[in-house]
């Protein structure tokens, strides 16, 4: 078994306009002062990081690693939700998401969707020149409006939509793997890959290919009601990331799952900051740890009661508290009998063996 490290940090939610949180170089002093030991970098945001000089230049990516560095701080992995969630989008979201593209590609949603598949090649080729090893995106979707089959999805509709994502995917997945990076989806609702039925689809047709891979977050599963200690019993080989975020599920006679069109703070389901919720964190941990991930524990903070600072401020104690040291031995090594071959024969009951 291995250790898990961390406690690392999700910089996305953190980033703004005013210092701490406006430079790379800021906002890793701020995390490095409350505990945290790992940034994981939004490649988006470009008062953090500039992912296309990232892709073409190893010196940048020196540069960034010793500013990291010098605040006693690791990069975690690098992250690009945003532009994965654009290399598919149904029409039903083209205005919304035009949001997450420069506005040369707004109203053109193949410029939109090449502009989305050059950054996730940039991404495979940055991750590369930093020494990273892992990279967190979404899917996008073109399924998801029909999530729910009222009216009846006609036959082959799901399956259609599958197929058409597994092939703008493919050739991005055998980028990464050209940089020897694995691509690891973060099973999210809104994203056609939004639970393990889903993703198993997917990885079929993308041919179990190595490199598609998953960012574990219990809390989306919380949400959705699926058992997220099973997942990764199921899923523990193609785990490579974790977020390590909180959430609640209360339903009551008014509302469930979906939330009744409420705000996050008055829907059934909602994040919380670390340790408010319900996740079992403990048997998360513990799990992980039993079949080996030995990657980053990210917090991603998305909490609508708490403050974003407070939640920092308690995220890195808390998920320090939870990282396993494993064992270099076995508890019970101290009765440790000499182990000797006539001895097994007797406990067993047996006769000697005849030479």
């Amino acid at each position: 078994m291995k250790t898990i490290k961390g406690p690392g940090i999700f910089l996305a939610q953190f980033a703004g306009d005013v210092a701490p949180f406006n430079t790379l170089d800021n906002i890793c002093h701020w995390a490095a002062s409350l505990g945290y030991k790992g940034v994981q970098i939004p490649s988006w945001d470009k008062r953090l990081f500039d992912l296309q000089k990232a892709a073409e230049s190893k010196t940048y990516c020196d540069e960034l690693l010793g500013t990291v560095a010098s605040h006693g701080l690791a990069i975690t992995e690098l992250s690009t939700h945003l532009q994965g969630q654009l290399v598919a989008v149904h029409p039903a979201y083209d205005l919304l998401f035009d949001n997450f593209a420069p506005a040369s590609v707004h109203n053109a949603p193949a410029a939109r969707t090449a502009w989305a598949v050059e950054q996730l090649h940039f991404a495979a080729r940055a991750s590369k020149n930093l020494g990273l090893k892992q990279h967190a995106t979404f899917s996008g979707a073109l399924a998801w409006p029909y999530l729910y089959p009222w009216p009846q999805r006609p036959d082959g509709l799901v399956e259609t939509a599958f197929r058409e994502l597994a092939n703008r995917w493919l050739p991005i997945l055998d980028v990464f793997d050209e940089n020897d990076v694995d691509l690891c989806y973060e099973v999210h609702p809104g994203e056609d890959l939004h639970d393990g039925a889903s993703f198993e689809m997917f990885l079929d047709l993308v041919d179990e290919h190595a490199r598609c891979n998953l960012l574990y977050d219990p809390s989306h599963f919380v949400l959705q009601q699926l058992d997220y200690l099973e997942y990764i019993d199921l899923y523990h080989d193609r785990i490579k990331m974790f977020h390590v975020k909180d959430a609640e599920f209360r339903p009551t006679g008014r509302q469930g799952v979906y939330g009744g069109f409420q705000s996050w703070a008055n829907r059934a389901g909602r994040f919380r900051s670390l340790g408010d919720g319900q996740v079992d964190f403990g048997a998360i941990f513990s799990k992980l740890t039993q079949y080996g991930f030995d990657g980053w524990a990210n917090m991603e903070w998305e909490c609508c009661i708490k403050s974003s600072e407070q939640g920092a401020r308690e995220g890195a104690p808390f998920i320090a508290k939870h990282i396993i040291q494993t064992a270099d031995k076995a508890f019970d090594d101290f009765a440790d009998a000499t182990t000797d071959h006539s001895v097994l024969r007797q406990l067993l009951g047996l006769k000697e063996e005849k030479a």
